[in-house]
């Protein structure tokens, strides 16, 4: 009996052993893989920092060589120019304006006269994310900096200055033809030929602005937009010559339409009706008043009426002369036909289909 005992306790001896030593082995294990785990988080996190550190190096560097870079350029341009070489800034179109004005003819000559006038900003989405967007909806008016594409002197651009005969002096509407100082007017013809006007933010739309009062011609290209701000582009105090205040030389007394205007725009609206910026022919009607309220022909085609009744002396000769000339305005692709009796008053007689 006593043998037996003495063999069990010998056994719970040998078994507890083996389970301490079990326990320390285990603990010990996991002691090692603890301090191996976080041997390979410190080394980890140690070659992290190394390729953090080394990234901002990089990057510091590359600034560094970009602002040598912009210093040098900057530099090199500012260098005194001989007769071969001219500065140039190369800028690219980052849009284009689809507008109601098909022609130039007609395009008011200033922003937000004729506030039906619209036009849609297409942004070119290779050059503008339509992120860059994003908050202008917010404004209520937005800048517009553009190329005047149309002006017919543009080769004079790739001319010595010496040699682009750059007229100093421009004859000017309100002055009924006289001539001001190029830089005292909004004259489109300029050394460099930028315009830059103001329009009414209607809408935001993915990649493109809808505007309303532009004085922009369809196919006009963009190279800015900015937003308007009040408070600094409002210049309370401005000053201008008496002669920009006379605009009632340039209003007409009335605008009226025939019935064969009507009956020719119910034809035809139905084909332009999908692609117009307009809801219905009535709300393209209010836009041929607004854009006729002005007198919007040529300093040469309104002298030569007076010129010609000026030599008869006769008030009848007037009429007739105004009776007989027909004056058109083209919008939307619609040909708008109009004729101004001597009393200033327009009366619009028939659209057609633009010849192309």
């Amino acid at each position: 009996m006593a043998n037996y005992k003495e063999t069990s306790d010998s056994k719970w001896l040998t078994l507890s052993i083996t389970l301490t030593l079990a326990t320390i082995s285990a603990s010990a294990a996991y002691m090692w893989s603890k301090r191996r785990e976080e041997n390979l988080n410190q080394k980890l996190i140690k070659e992290l920092q190394k390729s953090v550190e080394e990234s901002f190096k990089k990057c510091a560097a590359e600034r560094k060589g970009r602002i040598r870079a912009q210093q040098d350029l900057r530099k090199a341009m500012a260098q005194p120019k001989t007769d071969k070489m001219v500065t140039s800034y190369p800028m690219a179109p980052i849009a284009i304006i689809r507008s109601c004005f098909s022609t130039r003819n007609g395009t008011p000559r200033q922003p937000l006269i004729v506030p039906l006038a619209r036009a849609c900003l297409m942004f070119d989405t290779t050059l503008v994310p339509p992120a860059s967007l994003e908050g202008l909806e917010e404004y209520s008016h937005c800048w517009i900096i553009y190329v005047f594409h149309l002006n017919t002197d543009l080769d004079k651009l790739w001319k010595n200055p010496s040699r682009s005969k750059l007229k100093a002096k421009v004859r000017v509407p309100r002055l009924k033809g006289e001539k001001m100082g190029l830089f005292a007017t909004r004259s489109p013809h300029r050394p460099c030929p930028i315009g830059l006007t103001v329009a009414k933010v209607e809408s935001v739309q993915g990649n493109s602005i809808l505007l309303s009062g532009v004085d922009l011609v369809d196919g006009t290209p963009v190279l800015d937009v900015k937003p308007y701000l009040p408070y600094c582009d409002s210049i309370e105090g401005a000053t201008v010559p008496h002669w920009v205040k006379m605009d009632d030389l340039l209003v007409v007394a009335s605008v009226e339409f025939s019935e064969d205007f009507i009956a020719t725009l119910t034809e035809c609206w139905p084909v332009i009706d999908k692609k117009s910026l307009y809801t219905s022919p009535e709300e393209f009607q209010i836009l041929i008043k607004q854009v006729l309220s002005w007198d919007i022909r040529s300093v040469s085609q309104r002298t030569q009426v007076e010129e010609n009744c000026e030599r008869t002396k006769t008030e009848q000769a007037y009429s007739k002369e105004g009776r007989n000339i027909i004056y058109h305005l083209n919008l939307e692709g619609l040909d708008v036909a109009y004729r101004i009796t001597s009393n200033s008053n327009v009366i619009v007689e028939s659209v057609t289909f633009s010849p192309k």
